[in-house]
């Protein structure tokens, strides 16, 4: 739908002052005013396409939890030259796909978590521009100082200048139109928010700049397109795959379970009391007896144990590997570097979906020399994952490692070989060779825009696939196999 520009101020104030008359999740009182009108002005500032005010009161009032005190005794909104079928038709469709829209739960309850004021306005400007660019709903554009000079007003000063614009003209024809491509654009639409949207709302990212969330925006894009190719079993391993014993450590056992029941082996400290009732004073007795025909009884303890096995996926960026990564070929959507953490990422969620009874940590490896100049050269890619692995950094399943040379990363997986079952990734744009012992090395060359892959000491080959983006899904897949 097409964006108006009101250049006049006079109609921008009746649009913006009619508009609070519409909303629905609340009834239009002077305490409903003043945060619509403060949502409204976050987004005008933004340069977001202005959807009616009534719609971002309604947005704010279901986001903030603002509408369920006043959800009872709520009287039908009866307004002069206003459609009778319009607002019942607007609740039905769009305040009905506000409810029961599971994105906009989850983004609502991230939300909540934003500091009251200009932070959970700018949030929900956020979710707006969200909106706005997937359904290309209607707006208009205006000074924000329109909206500013409303909020200098009393807010019933607000609403009796609305209504009495209403009475003299009628509801703005530009309302009618828009509430209409509300309701339309809501048939539509399957959901209001996007995955990646969820995830910038959870993570806090959503109130950073718009360049700093691009790159972020599209790993977690071509992460959903990569994990969408997957199956959702867990992949079968391939055949002949290498795999090493993990050695299990004291820390690595859990005795599971208390006295289970009694049986007639024991120790003496599990003996029943109530069997030295049979010692006599001359011997042998039937204590003995019992004893030697094994008919004592003791508490017997379930000394089952649970044993989870320790793995380690180290991925290894070698020197001279960025000049390929942000590199966009004409045949890939995103960038060689966006895809690479893409595929990263997938490979984290599905490994800790499909190994959960197992103890797994990811390590990622740079190369920085050992001096003070040296300056990481992947420092931009490991801050977009520390961004994305948040949560995991923090309860230490992912972690960073700098290294100094390439020579010191065998020591390093030999390292970590004797104490779990460990994985190595090694990704360059020059084939670099890797002898660790007891490791599982997994080689992948990124020098155009398909992957190569193979194991230690064979040929690096490309995966099969249609075109780039399936190679790439195609690689993903055989990592899986090479892991699980």
């Amino acid at each position: 739908m097409a964006i108006q520009e009101l250049r006049d101020p006079e109609e921008a104030r009746h649009y913006i002052y009619q508009s609070l008359w519409l909303q629905r999740a609340m009834q239009p009182t002077a305490l409903s005013v003043r945060p619509a009108l403060s949502w409204a002005l976050e987004v005008a500032s933004e340069g977001i396409p202005l959807p009616p005010v009534g719609f971002i009161a309604d947005l704010g009032a279901v986001a903030f939890g603002m509408d369920w005190e006043a959800r009872t005794n709520r009287q039908p909104l009866i307004l002069p030259g206003l459609p009778p079928h319009l607002l019942p038709t607007y609740e039905d469709h769009v305040l009905g796909k506000i409810y029961a829209d599971w994105s906009f739960t989850h983004a609502a309850e991230a939300m909540r978590c934003y500091a009251e004021g200009r932070d959970r306005a700018r949030a929900l400007a956020f979710v707006i521009r969200q909106f706005q660019e997937r359904t290309q709903g209607p707006g208009v554009e205006m000074a924000p100082g329109i909206i500013a000079a409303a909020l200098d007003l009393a807010p019933d000063e607000v609403l009796r200048l609305g209504y009495e614009i209403i009475e003299r003209e009628g509801v703005h024809p530009l309302l009618i139109a828009h509430y209409e491509g509300l309701i339309q654009v809501a048939r539509r639409m399957a959901e209001m928010l996007g995955s990646e949207d969820i995830f910038e709302l959870q993570h806090g990212t959503a109130l950073d700049e718009e360049g700093e969330r691009l790159a972020l925006r599209q790993v977690l894009r071509a992460a959903q397109q990569l994990e969408a190719t997957l199956p959702r079993h867990r992949v079968r391993p391939l055949p002949r795959r290498e795999e090493v014993p993990t050695r299990v450590l004291d820390e690595d056992t859990y005795p599971v379970g208390g006295f289970s029941s009694i049986s007639t082996r024991g120790s003496l400290e599990s003996l029943l009391h109530s069997q030295l009732a049979y010692m006599e004073g001359e011997r042998p007795d039937l204590f003995d007896i019992k004893y030697l025909r094994d008919e004592l009884l003791f508490y017997s303890r379930d000394e089952n144990q649970f044993l989870r096995r320790r793995r380690s996926f180290l991925i290894a960026f070698f020197p001279g590997l960025i000049e390929k990564l942000r590199f966009k070929d004409a045949e890939l959507p995103y960038q060689r570097g966006i895809l690479l953490l893409a595929t990263l990422l997938v490979i984290e969620r599905k490994l800790t979906e499909w190994l959960s009874t197992d103890a797994l940590q990811f390590e990622f490896i740079c190369f920085v020399p050992d001096n003070e100049a040296a300056v990481n050269p992947m420092q931009a890619e490991r801050e977009l994952l520390e961004r994305l692995w948040r949560e995991e950094i923090a309860n230490g399943t992912v972690c960073f490692t700098t290294l100094p040379t390439p020579a010191a990363l065998p020591l390093h997986c030999a390292q970590r070989a004797r104490r779990s079952m460990c994985h190595c990734l090694t990704v360059f744009a020059q084939p670099q060779p890797l002898d660790a012992p007891q490791t599982v090395v997994t080689r992948m060359q990124l020098a155009g825009p398909s992957p190569a892959l193979g194991s230690n000491g064979e040929a690096l080959v490309i995966p099969e696939g249609e075109d780039a983006l399936e190679r790439w899904a195609s690689a993903l897949r055989q990592i899986l196999q090479r892991w699980i």
